[in-house]
């Protein structure tokens, strides 16, 4: 099981990046994918997940401009980020685990079992 997040980069307020998360060794709908993110001295915290039931839930602070999506033939996951704002640059995540959560646990990392090695977004001016 391997995850790898790519998209990552330097953009503006306002700009938008869309992140992936290829994913080999399962296919991606037989788990629950969360996405997460890990700002400096802070600690990580969920983003955004799709739960295996299908059920896809956004931390408050991001609903309204990012979205996920995936495609199967590529067994890869999207999280689609307009409208980026300061507070949101660092280090982002895609996790997966096999465990039914509901959409506010998908939130929690504790959940998470397998993770990919992050991809950084910085926000500048």
């Amino acid at each position: 099981v391997q995850l790898a997040e790519s998209g990552g980069g330097l953009v503006q307020p306002g700009d938008s990046l869309r992140l992936s998360c290829a994913v080999s060794g399962f296919a991606h709908d037989s788990y629950a994918i969360g996405w997460f993110r890990q700002a400096p001295g802070k600690e990580r915290e969920g983003v955004s997940c799709n739960t295996k039931s299908g059920t896809i839930g956004y931390r408050d602070a991001v609903k309204g401009r990012f979205t996920v999506s995936s495609d199967n033939a590529k067994n890869t996951v999207y999280l689609q980020m307009n409208s980026l704002k300061p507070e949101d640059p660092a280090v982002y995540y895609c996790a997966a685990t096999m465990r039914h959560l509901t959409e506010l646990a998908a939130l929690e990392d504790i959940w998470y079992d397998y993770w990919g090695r992050g991809t950084q977004v910085t926000v500048s001016s």
